[in-house]
């Protein structure tokens, strides 16, 4: 996704520096903005390809932002991903409702980020999709179906390697064994639900056959999500 371009709106400079240098490494061209006017302003002049917003923020908060870029034509697609102090879930879904893509509540590492910075702009711009997904030691090449754990190659059959795709594309997310059916199964074909538990279990085993650890989370009574290797 080199040259992809991705405007920080954050307010504390040290995380704004430390966010800026963590994207640049990773090839983006990444620009700040300390307060939502600041913002609003740039993104009229140039449209980013995808905006960090930061909830709380001078003059304009990170919410109105939100706001009015989901009103107007030419941003009401604009990936958003909103940072927050803020843990409640009431919190999270008011964000979610406002029209940001996705939600990341401080603290959080710089790998987390750039994992939902990566899946965002894949979902919501196919077009910069990459062929080579990558979280934590995980390795996903799309095109050969080659699945990589560090220096070795991880042997996964077609639906394991479906499941393992979808998730990676949606590192730190927890979904459901339903969602997760419809995701690789479609939802116009009958599988049980506990059919997901089996091939979760087989994918696990197949990740961890080097003794490298479980890199997927099991959520009591919500499902399973894609650790992002903090």
């Amino acid at each position: 996704m080199a040259g992809t371009k991705i405007l920080i709106v954050e307010d504390e400079e040290a995380l704004a520096t430390l966010l800026e240098y963590n994207l640049g490494k990773e090839n983006f061209d990444v620009a700040l903005a300390g307060d939502g006017e600041e913002a609003m302003l740039k993104i009229e002049e140039e449209a980013p390809d995808l905006v960090i917003l930061d909830w709380m923020l001078p003059k304009v908060s990170g919410i109105e932002v939100c706001r009015r870029l989901r009103a107007k034509p030419e941003t009401r697609n604009l990936p958003i991903i909103m940072l927050t102090a803020r843990s409640e879930e009431t919190d999270r879904i008011r964000g979610l409702e406002t029209g940001a893509d996705d939600y990341l509540t401080k603290p959080f590492s710089t790998n987390e980020l750039i994992a939902r910075v990566r899946a965002v702009l894949r979902r919501i711009r196919p077009g910069l999709a990459e062929d080579k997904v990558t979280v934590g030691d995980l390795l996903v090449d799309r095109v050969s179906h080659k699945v990589m754990r560090g220096e070795k190659e991880i042997h996964l059959g077609p639906t394991e390697f479906r499941l393992l795709d979808h998730l990676i594309q949606h590192p730190g997310r927890v979904f459901s064994r339903e969602q997760l059916l419809n995701a690789v199964w479609g939802s116009d074909v009958f599988v049980e639900v506990r059919t997901v538990d089996v091939h979760i279990g087989r994918l696990r085993k197949a990740l961890n056959k080097h003794k490298q650890g479980d890199p997927i989370r099991t959520v009591r009574s919500a499902g399973y999500a894609l650790e992002t290797g903090r």
